[in-house]
């Protein structure tokens, strides 16, 4: 054969002849520590209830919790990131029901922490959307609009709740400005300064939220627009990323992953902290029902949605197949 350029002597189809040799010269590898669980714990039920919209998930109840931490600990999972669901009689326009350290989410925290200890490390969503009785993530003015500032002093009390019920991380997805630096205070003066803030740095409102409305029993009315970013906009992701920096943040987010991949790789290569990224509900939803309908291949559909956000730069991945994935593994 003539030799053009440096065909036929360059064949990069050598490095993929069989699985041993794939497995050798892959770029990217998935590791059971590298995934997160996000797990909903639900007041007032006695056995595990099914979330219609997402397959296999379910809103646990106190002992359903504690067993599916301890399943992820023997699977090798790294954390999982709480949810607390309140009933629905509880809930106030300022949540308070999350600030309360008997509430759900504070007893579900002791309840894990005193499960496994320190083989998992346990987070916690700091907001106040599950808690309220509008389903924002803060308290309201006089003209029914988000209060930034006051809902700094609200999210102040909750990270300190949190971390006295035993949370190694605080995970503020309420995308309030300033939210970093008042949490990180707020610990500190508490004497919680080995707690890690992961912040939802980059926390879009995404139409893929869908199924975790229902996860959560949101009550929610309207939007979040006014507060979680365009989906337009890439470059105003890099400045959420220095504020939160500048304000202490010990990892970053990105949330959803899969739509927002381009805007993950920007926020790995422009960072020397842990860049999480959070597959979100409608990105496993849409895998469950295509999957059951016979479009896709499930379980390859799943690792290369996956392998995808390593790629673009995760070093941790929130996923509902956490604890399924690392045992794969």
């Amino acid at each position: 054969m003539t030799k053009y350029g440096s065909f036929p002597g360059a064949r990069p189809r050598r490095l993929r002849t069989t699985p041993a040799m794939r497995r050798m010269v892959a770029e990217n590898r998935l590791h059971p520590a590298d995934l997160i669980l996000p797990a909903f714990v639900r007041e007032g039920i006695s056995a595990p209830v099914e979330i219609g919209a997402m397959p296999g998930v379910v809103q646990h109840t106190r002992d359903s919790l504690k067993k599916a931490a301890v399943d992820a600990v023997e699977a090798g999972v790294a954390g999982i990131m709480l949810f607390g669901v309140p009933e629905d009689e509880k809930k106030d326009g300022a949540g308070t029901v999350g600030t309360d350290p008997d509430g759900i989410l504070q007893v579900a925290l002791r309840d894990v922490r005193a499960e496994v200890g320190d083989d998992l490390i346990v987070m916690s969503d700091l907001c106040l959307d599950e808690f309220t009785d509008h389903g924002h993530c803060g308290v309201l003015d006089a003209e029914g609009r988000v209060d930034n500032d006051a809902t700094l002093e609200r999210y102040a009390e909750m990270a300190q709740v949190q971390a006295d019920a035993g949370a190694h991380v605080v995970g503020p997805s309420g995308m309030m400005d300033g939210q970093v630096g008042v949490i990180r205070d707020a610990l500190d003066q508490v004497g919680h300064e080995d707690v890690s803030i992961l912040a939802y740095t980059v926390k879009y409102s995404s139409a893929f939220y869908g199924p975790f409305r229902e996860a959560v029993g949101s009550s929610l009315k309207g939007d979040r627009k006014t507060y979680q970013q365009d989906p337009a906009n890439a470059r105003e992701s890099l400045r959420e990323l220095a504020l939160d920096l500048e304000e202490g943040a010990d990892m970053v987010m990105v949330k959803p992953a899969g739509p927002y991949l381009d805007v993950l790789a920007k926020v790995a290569d422009a960072v020397e902290v842990p860049v999480a990224a959070y597959q979100i509900s409608g990105e496993y939803s849409m895998i469950e029902a295509a999957a059951e309908r016979g479009w896709i291949d499930r379980d390859r559909a799943i690792m290369e949605s996956l392998t995808g956000i390593k790629r673009a730069g995760a070093n941790m991945i929130l996923t509902y197949w956490a604890t399924e994935v690392a045992r794969q593994l």
